[in-house]
């Protein structure tokens, strides 16, 4: 095999594979990247077969073929060359000289024909969105996913489609995040869980805008994101989702709506005062048109007021900062509203239109007012 192409190319090529590249494993072929030259064109894949990626980069073929590099060694390398033309050759041996300007590395390599191939996935049901609206809404609710491998569906979100109308939920036991979007064209219903690792990697590989558009392809056991000169297949999560609606049905007593940085600031100073591993929780005091946030720690305490607008009773709970703060920081309202019914209660964060939707267990505190 002969190919070259642009360092600069070579790279954002190798960056986009990478985050399938298995970081443990006892098949070596696993830690590749296969270099893939044919009808004039040159692909990298990396499969660790949970999830696979497939993408196209600029170059020049000369001679095809195909060579499985160390995925970190082949990085590194690329990494520091010059920001010229990188020349690739590939002997029967598989021994792969690389070459920019006046710098030279020849590694050993492995034969194409032993790397898995990603698995075929069928395009007959399809989703169509766009790369901004899918990373956005990844972004809006991956925080609340489990990294706990005993319950496999905490570690993944629920993708559903119904109606044209997009829903993505995850939760982790303490807390429950939810976005919808409505979808545009004709897209078919689904209801799938995906890892949450798969939809992390994605969401730092696409960089569309609104206008750029993600195809979404489903079966029983993978789905498959197409976008750009990109194919990225994930294999999905068995079993049937948390039913969750009778969580969120429930009827609120308590409405306070807040200016969201003003909360967010608050709660962000106040956490100081605590280590993550303390799991102190933050004391929210409401009262008429004050809410008033109060955290007490082994270094010392603080305490923050922010203005609201309440209805109902007054109330005193307490809540994880970091929770509160995590979805707080992805809501773009300039006002959020806060529904509660009592200390032991879970708070519901959302708008009108319920496009999203946080709700966040309490903690148990010492109710008394200070």
């Amino acid at each position: 095999m002969k190919i070259s192409c642009m360092k600069n190319s070579f790279l954002q090529g190798i960056n986009i594979v990478m985050k399938a590249v298995s970081n443990k494993t006892t098949h070596p072929i696993l830690s590749c990247i296969l270099i893939e030259a044919a009808n004039g064109k040159i692909k990298l894949t990396a499969n660790d077969m949970e999830i696979g990626i497939e993408s196209y980069i600029k170059g020049n073929v000369t001679e095809e073929g195909k060579v499985a590099l160390d995925a970190k060694l082949l990085s590194d390398i690329i990494k520091k060359f010059p920001d010229s033309e990188v020349f690739i050759d590939v002997n029967e041996d598989f021994k792969t000289t690389l070459r920019c300007e006046k710098s030279k590395f020849v590694l050993s390599g492995k034969s194409g024909d032993d790397f898995a191939s990603l698995p075929e996935v069928a395009k007959n049901k399809c989703v169509t969105i766009s790369q901004y609206t899918l990373r956005e809404i990844i972004n809006q609710t991956i925080f609340s996913i489990s990294d706990n491998e005993n319950n496999k569906l905490m570690t993944g979100e629920l993708i559903e489609v119904n109606n044209n109308i997009l829903s993505i939920v995850s939760l982790d036991g303490h807390r429950i995040s939810i976005r919808k979007v409505r979808l545009k064209g004709i897209n078919n219903d689904v209801k799938v869980v995906v890892p949450g690792k798969s939809l992390s990697d994605i969401s730092k590989i696409i960089n569309g805008g609104i206008d750029d558009e993600v195809k979404i392809y489903f079966n029983e056991n993978n789905v498959l994101f197409c976008f750009n000169d990109t194919k990225v297949v994930s294999r999905l999560i068995e079993g049937e989702y948390f039913r969750i609606n009778s969580m969120l049905s429930v009827d609120y007593e308590i409405k306070i709506t807040a200016n969201k940085r003003d909360l967010l600031n608050s709660i962000d100073r106040a956490s100081i005062m605590i280590k993550e591993s303390d799991k102190k929780p933050i004391k929210l005091s409401i009262e008429d048109d004050l809410l008033r946030l109060k955290i007490d720690s082994l270094v010392g305490s603080n305490t923050e007021e922010v203005e609201i607008k309440k209805e109902g009773a007054n109330l005193i709970i307490g809540f994880n900062p970091k929770f509160l703060m995590d979805a707080l920081r992805v809501i773009d309202d300039e006002e959020i509203t806060i529904y509660m019914n009592n200390k032991k209660a879970p708070c519901l964060i959302k708008d009108e239109q319920e496009s999203y939707l946080y709700l966040i267990l309490p903690m148990g505190i010492n109710d008394s007012v200070d």
